[in-house]
């Protein structure tokens, strides 16, 4: 038996179908259409089905999906194995608490820092027993990148360039590459390195839209051994939600 599992975000859905803890299909879709709900009920046999959404209403498609399967929406209360310190756990993003449950589930008794590279860039961590605190939140790079041209009167828009490693730049778009870059790159330094004193053994979980672009930055970096690439760690999470909902 399969578990359908939907990460309904602004502009994309993301959806995956698990047997247990393995990953079987994972797809992206503007629009879910009812003949691919249709299609995946066919080819696979969904036993319950979970959502986390963004979005304050129902799309229509939720309603046909609960009337074929169990459907479970993910809430702040399915902490899954964590203990939720947040002090406001209601306004915790559920993309967030999705995120550190992965990572426990994933490696459990590990120090897990989360890095989420996606409109923001969010740092998330939870440790070997499972406690989680809370996180950091700041401007995702296509934000930072827009934000220049957008608050300025001469910046150019410029796009992101994962060959640009130079110290500094020699013309005003270059410039501009190693303000964002480099100063995410020494971010994403800064952060993990407050994190390292936490635990002898740190997990650096790359995840989200922009976590390979992160994993080229931190290549060459003293935490690189540490560093593991998770794109599907949202979904993982919520698939580990829903298998110990019923525990």
């Amino acid at each position: 038996m399969a578990n359908l599992v939907f990460d309904i975000g602004n502009t994309y859905t993301k959806l995956a179908v698990f047997e247990q803890d393995e990953l079987i299909k994972a797809e992206q879709h503007e629009q879910i259409e009812t003949e691919l709900l249709d299609d995946l009920l066919r080819v696979h046999s969904i036993e319950k089905a979970i959502i986390s959404t963004v979005k304050k209403t129902n799309e229509q498609w939720q309603g046909t999906i609960s009337e074929k399967v169990p459907l479970i929406n993910f809430n702040a209360g399915m902490t899954a194995g964590i203990t939720n310190h947040y002090k406001t756990p209601q306004t915790l993003g559920l993309d967030r608490l999705a995120g550190v449950i992965g990572a426990h589930h994933l490696f459990p008794q590990k120090n897990n820092l989360v890095i989420d590279g996606g409109t923001c860039i969010k740092y998330d961590y939870v440790d070997a027993r499972g406690n989680y605190f809370g996180g950091s939140i700041s401007p995702g790079l296509n934000m930072r990148y827009k934000a220049l041209n957008y608050y300025t009167a001469a910046l150019p828009v410029v796009n992101e360039d994962a060959n640009f490693c130079a110290a500094y730049g020699d013309s005003t778009q270059t410039a501009i590459r190693s303000g964002v870059q480099n100063g995410i790159k020494y971010e994403l330094e800064g952060f993990i390195d407050s994190y390292c004193p936490m635990g002898v053994e740190l997990n650096i979980i790359l995840s989200g839209g922009d976590s390979i672009f992160f994993d080229t930055l931190l290549k060459n970096s003293i935490f690189a051994p540490y560093i593991k690439n998770e794109p599907y760690l949202v979904l993982k999470g919520l698939n580990a939600a829903i298998q110990k909902h019923n525990d």
